[in-house]
């Protein structure tokens, strides 16, 4: 188990570069599996998740070419869908979520699929049934074996069909989708998930010869072609970092410019932060956060506590409220953060508390935050990260606060960051790695 060991309590100063976006690549490298001509997809995040998920295709069949760590080109012409079945491809499917997404291309271009059931952050239940509610209505059968967690999917007369989904999923609406683009008919999706993930994945689909309407919105129509071909894809820069890095530069009282952020992709992340009471000016398609001794948490208009809480797109992403957590320690003033999707995600609070930290934990879904307005910073001690946001989110805090913290189980982290320490280090962070 690797370790980060953090002396922290120094102001960081200078540019940050968000790698591509971790959610909009598990997406469309397995939309690769969709085609068998070549397709290449330029800034992969060179992350451990999305590694495995190449390696994996790669077990499959399909001929993997790197050209640079960020990009790759994939040509799925020879996949050997029995591999499915072997221990290896379900030991190695299991320990990445993003593996679920291999199903609707493989359905829809084989008539079958194999799954284990996935792993990922253990923060709260995480169901399937969208996906395979989905499937079912487009005609495919399943079955799951409780014993082995492996599903078992045939689909080979499919067509298109109505669908009302039970959840806006972001996976489950890729996954149905791409099931959707080589299936017959007409496919209507309601409640579709929009996130720029998945607008980035359907123009992508578009561009190998898909054909589908109403990208951008919770109403997607599909009508089925015969085939798809190549293409070349650009994957966005990451949110969820880009919100990080903001989060990190207020905590820290820092001076960062943020890159090229892609900010008409952003939603409404700028404008939550701002309501944090962080200040930054974008220029040109950079974020420039300039050092903020003090930021204050507004309230809602009736002067009660501002609540922080994650929606489906266009509302706030759920992967960004164990960073507004950490923010708001040190803020002036109170914040309600409710997470709604999973019942696990704040249960890293505690050791925020640790360190120093006004935070009460009302439920499973709820914290109040009460900050400290800097007039006592947070302590450093010890600690293990339970999952990819907590986990920076606990950076976050180790790098504000003064002397020496340690962050174990730090592999989290690296599911979701690309060589995070070095890149910190880069503008002035003192982040050792020690095995």
């Amino acid at each position: 188990m690797a370790t980060f060991e953090v002396y922290g309590g120094k102001p960081l100063k200078g540019d940050l570069h968000p790698q591509g976006a971790k959610n909009e690549a598990l997406q469309v490298i397995c939309a690769t599996l969709l085609t068998p001509e070549p397709i290449t997809i330029k800034n992969i995040p060179n992350i451990r998740d999305v590694n495995r998920l190449i390696e994996l295709l790669h077990g499959m069949g399909v001929e993997v070419q790197r050209h640079s760590s960020s990009e790759c080109t994939f040509t799925a012409k020879n996949v050997d869908v029995e591999y499915l079945t072997t221990t290896d491809f379900k030991v190695k499917a299991a320990a990445i979520r993003g593996s679920i997404m291999v199903v609707g291309p493989l359905l829809a271009r084989y008539g079958r699929a194999y799954a284990p059931k996935p792993g990922g952050d253990k923060i709260g239940r995480r169901r399937l049934d969208t996906h395979f509610l989905g499937f079912q209505k487009l005609g495919a059968s399943f079955n799951f074996d409780t014993r082995e967690n492996f599903f078992t999917l045939e689909g080979k007369n499919m067509r298109g069909a109505y669908m009302l989904l039970d959840e806006a999923s972001v996976t489950g609406t890729a996954n149905i989708l791409m099931a959707a683009v080589l299936t017959p008919g007409t496919t209507t999706i309601y409640n579709a998930a929009c996130e720029p993930y998945l607008q980035q994945l359907s123009m992508m689909l578009v561009s190998m010869g898909a054909k589908i309407s109403g990208i951008g919105s919770n109403l997607l129509t599909i009508e089925g072609v015969e085939s798809l071909g190549g293409c070349t894809h650009t994957i966005l820069p990451d949110m969820i970092e880009i919100g990080s890095f903001i989060g990190l530069a207020a905590l820290t009282a820092s001076d960062i410019t943020i890159r090229n952020v892609s900010y008409p992709n952003l939603g409404i992340v700028p404008d939550s932060f701002r309501r944090m009471g962080i200040e930054f000016e974008v220029i040109d398609d950079d974020i420039h956060i300039p050092p903020q001794e003090h930021y204050e948490i507004d309230t809602f208009i009736d002067g009660s506590i501002l609540t922080i809480a994650d929606a489906p797109w266009p509302g706030l992403t759920p992967d960004l409220l164990s960073v507004f957590l950490v923010v708001a320690t040190q803020a002036k003033g109170s914040v309600l953060i409710h997470q709604k999707m999973f019942e696990s995600r704040l249960f890293f609070v505690d050791k925020l508390i640790d360190m120093g930290a006004q935070i009460i934990l009302c439920d499973p879904h709820r914290a109040t935050v009460i900050g400290h307005d800097r007039k006592m910073k947070l302590r450093p001690t010890v600690m293990t990260s339970p999952d990819i946001r907590a986990g920076v989110a606990l950076l976050i805090a180790a790098l504000s606060a003064e002397g020496k913290s340690v962050i174990h189980n730090i592999e989290q982290i690296d599911r979701g960051y690309e060589n995070i320490d070095g890149r910190l280090n880069a503008i002035g962070a003192n982040v050792r790695r020690t095995d």
